[in-house]
Parts: C-alpha cells; structure tokens; sequence
C-alpha cells in the first residue's frame, strides 16, 4: 500500500490531470465536429467506449449499490446533461465564456445543498452567491438588455454548471457508494441522454457511411481520454479536501484561455476578466463553505 503522503500525491497529480485534459477536450470535439460528427453523435460514442470497455469491471460495485439505485441514477441524469451541455456549448460558443458560465456552479451548489441536504446557509454561502452572481452580471451585461446567456451556447453553459452542481451535491449524499457505481452512472446518464437525443436527430449519425479511419481513431481517443478522467476525478475527490480540489480544478480555466488563445484566437475583453475575477474568487471562497459548517455544528 502507498504511504499517505504518497497517496495524496497521486490524487493531486489526478485532480491536475483531468483539469488539463478538461481543458482541452473542446478542441478534438470541434475537429470532430468540423469532420461531420455532430456532438450529440460524438458525446454518444466517446461516452459509450469507457462503458463497454471498462463498465463490466464495476458490477460488483453496482450489485452493492442496489439499495440506492434511484439516487444512482439521479446522480447519472445530472452528469450526463453537465457532460452532453458542456460538449454542445464548446461547439458552439466561444470557450472561455463557456466555461466561465459554467464555474457558477458554486452558486448552484449553495442552493441544491440547501434544499437538498438541508444544509444551512452560511456567510460563506452568501459570500458565494453574491460574488458567483456578480461575476455573471459582470460579464453577461449590455446596456438597454437583460444580463443573460446572448446564445445556446452560453444557455447550454449555465445549465452544464447547474447539474455540475447538482451531481456533487446527488454525490454527497452518496458517500457511502463505491466510486466505481458512480462512475458507471455517469457513463450511462450521458447514453441515455445522447440516444434520446439522437432519435430526435438521427441524421447526426449519417457521418458514418462517410468517416474514414482517422475519425474513428479520434473518437476513439477521446472516449479513452473521457474513461481516464471520469476515473481521475472520482479518486482525487475521494482523496483532497474540497478546498484544495477546488483550486485545481479552476487550473482548467487557465488551460482552456490558453488553449484557445493559440488554437481559436479567442480572446476575452475587460468585461469578461472582471466577471472572471468574481467567479474565480467565489469558487476559491465556496472551498472554504465546508469548513465553516463543521465549526458552525462545534458551536451547536
């Protein structure tokens, strides 16, 4: 067995890793999307090959699970939609926006925690909300118009991080299941939710009579790349505090505006470093909510 130090090493080094390739998938999905495959088609089949190839291997973990089957699969709806969303919304929107939308997702989970863990509602929990909400007013306001989503991507954006939320909460509450039965949920939520919306477009799938090697290879790629972080995410989670994982995984954020900057030439304006200043800081500050209940309890 790794010492502990060792083993909290492994887990930062996995929480670093899923940041980095999160911040960076975007980029095959759209050379996918440019090749014909859609993203509904792509999320179907890059979340279809870890569940085939590696979804076996938690049987036992799921048999164990039984007794929480409905929680499982709440925990998969709302994971797939973040993933489904989220893929939809880098097709079409500029990137960094994309994902500073979806960082709100401390807002959102101040909210779920509340009414679904009964959870109160702290300073920390207000400081949370205040700064998530400022930061979208920041960036999203124009004048004479509503502060909202100007696009479907930037809807699809905010409601990826509402369901991001959602899940960690529906997580929460599942402490006590095996990281693989909430692995293979997440798998599933993502094929249920892509097959119904590929019967509602089939003919994202026309790709197929066309696609030559490279795009499957590709498709491939990306769905072992989605196995390997969906793996890394659940053991760092099980293994950092909340506050430091926090912190790493807002390192995404700095991957994508570089990536995107070199790949796409997209660049964000004042308007958009100030909201992302706000929403940052929340993010950082929503690490610390957990804490501050604990101590809240000591005192009761």
């Amino acid at each position: 067995m790794p010492s502990i130090p060792l083993q909290r090493t492994f887990a930062i080094s996995s929480l670093v890793y899923a940041a980095t390739l999160w911040g960076l998938v975007w980029y095959p999905y759209r050379l996918l999307n440019e090749a014909g495959v859609g993203g509904i088609a792509s999320s179907f089949i890059t979340y279809v090959v870890p569940l085939l190839l590696l979804g076996w291997l938690h049987g036992r973990s799921l048999h164990n699970a039984r007794g929480h089957w409905m929680w499982l699969a709440a925990l998969g709806l709302a994971a797939g939609w973040t993933n489904l969303a989220y893929v939809l919304a880098v097709l079409e929107g500029e990137v960094v926006r994309v994902l500073l939308l979806f960082y709100l997702s401390p807002l959102w989970t101040v909210l779920f925690s509340r009414f679904l863990l009964k959870e109160k509602l702290n300073r920390a929990g207000w400081a949370v909300m205040a700064l998530a909400a400022g930061g979208a007013l920041a960036m999203l306001w124009q004048p004479g118009d509503w502060p909202l989503p100007a696009n479907d991507a930037e809807w699809l954006a905010l409601s990826a991080g509402m369901m991001f939320a959602a899940s960690n909460v529906i997580s929460r509450h599942l402490g006590g299941v095996a990281e693989g039965a909430k692995v293979v949920s997440v798998w599933v939520g993502v094929a249920i939710l892509t097959v119904i919306g590929l019967a509602l477009k089939p003919a994202e799938l026309d790709f197929a009579a066309t696609a030559d090697a490279t795009v499957w290879l590709l498709l491939l790629g990306v769905g072992l790349a989605i196995g390997s972080m969906t793996y890394a995410v659940q053991y760092g989670l099980a293994r950092v505090p909340a506050n430091q994982a926090i912190v790493i995984f807002l390192f995404e954020l700095v991957v994508a505006a570089v990536a995107a900057y070199f790949l796409s030439n997209e660049r964000m304006g004042l308007q958009e470093w100030i909201g992302a200043a706000m929403i940052i800081t929340a993010s950082l500050f929503s690490g610390h909510m957990e804490d501050d209940q604990l101590k809240d309890k000591d005192h009761v």
